[in-house]
C-alpha cells in the first residue's frame, strides 16, 4: 500500500497539516458518519480551505485512512517504547497492557471512528489496515512469550494477545459504562489480574 500522495514536499508540513486534517475529521465523522461528511466540512473543521486540503489529499477515503494508520502508528510507537524485552516475568507485560490501556482511553473518538468506518475503506487500503492490527497482536505475542518463558503454545498466545487487544479496546466503547465502576486503572489492574491467573509466569522475573 502506498502512502497517500500529496503535491506538497515539505514533509513537516505534510504532518503537520494531516494532523490537523485528522483531529477535525474524527469529530466529524463522529458526529456524522463518514458517507454524511464532506470534504469541505472537514477542511473547515481543520482550519484550511478545500483548496489547501486537497494538496495533502486525493480523495475523502484518504482522509479515513489516515485516521487509522494514524491510530496504528502511535499503538505501535507507544508499545515499542515500552517493552522490556529483557526481563522477565509479568514486568514486561504489564507495562505493554498499561500503555494499550492507557493509550485506548486517550485515543476513545478516533478507535470508535475507525471501528465505524474502517468498511468505507477500498480493499488495498483495508489490506493495509489489518496488517497493521496484525503487527501490533504480533508485538503482545512476543511480549507473553518471553514472559512465559515458552510454557504458552503459539495458538494460546495469540488468543492471550486478542484478548488483550479487545480488553483495551472494550474500554474504548464501553468507557461511558465502565466508568460507574471502575477508574482506567482499576480497570487495568482487574483485567491483569485475571489475566495472570490464568498465564504461567513466573513469579521471579
Amino acid at each position: 500500500m502506498k502512502k497517500v500522495p500529496s503535491s506538497i514536499k515539505d514533509e513537516k508540513l505534510i504532518k503537520m497539516r494531516r494532523d490537523q486534517m485528522i483531529k477535525g475529521a474524527v469529530a466529524l465523522f463522529k458526529e456524522k458518519g463518514f458517507h454524511k461528511t464532506t470534504t469541505r466540512e472537514i477542511a473547515k473543521a481543520s482550519g484550511f480551505s478545500i483548496g489547501t486540503l486537497y494538496e495533502y489529499i486525493r480523495t475523502k477515503e484518504d482522509v479515513l485512512f489516515l485516521v487509522c494508520d494514524y491510530i496504528y502508528e502511535r499503538v505501535k510507537e507507544r508499545m515499542e517504547q515500552i517493552i522490556d524485552r529483557e526481563r522477565n516475568g509479568n514486568h514486561s507485560l504489564q507495562g505493554a497492557i498499561t500503555a494499550y490501556f492507557i493509550l485506548m482511553d486517550d485515543m476513545q473518538d478516533e478507535v470508535v471512528v475507525m471501528y465505524q468506518e474502517v468498511k468505507s475503506l477500498s480493499r488495498d487500503a483495508l489490506d493495509y489496515v489489518l496488517q497493521k492490527e496484525r503487527d501490533m497482536l504480533k508485538l503482545l505475542e512476543q511480549v507473553i512469550q518471553h514472559s512465559c518463558a515458552g510454557a504458552l503454545s503459539a495458538q494460546d498466545i495469540t488468543l492471550v494477545a486478542n484478548n488483550i487487544f479487545v480488553q483495551g479496546q472494550m474500554w474504548g466503547f464501553r468507557r461511558w459504562m465502565l466508568q460507574k465502576d471502575f477508574s482506567l486503572e482499576a480497570y487495568t489492574e482487574r483485567q491483569m489480574h485475571f489475566l495472570f491467573q490464568g498465564l504461567p509466569i513466573p513469579e521471579k522475573a
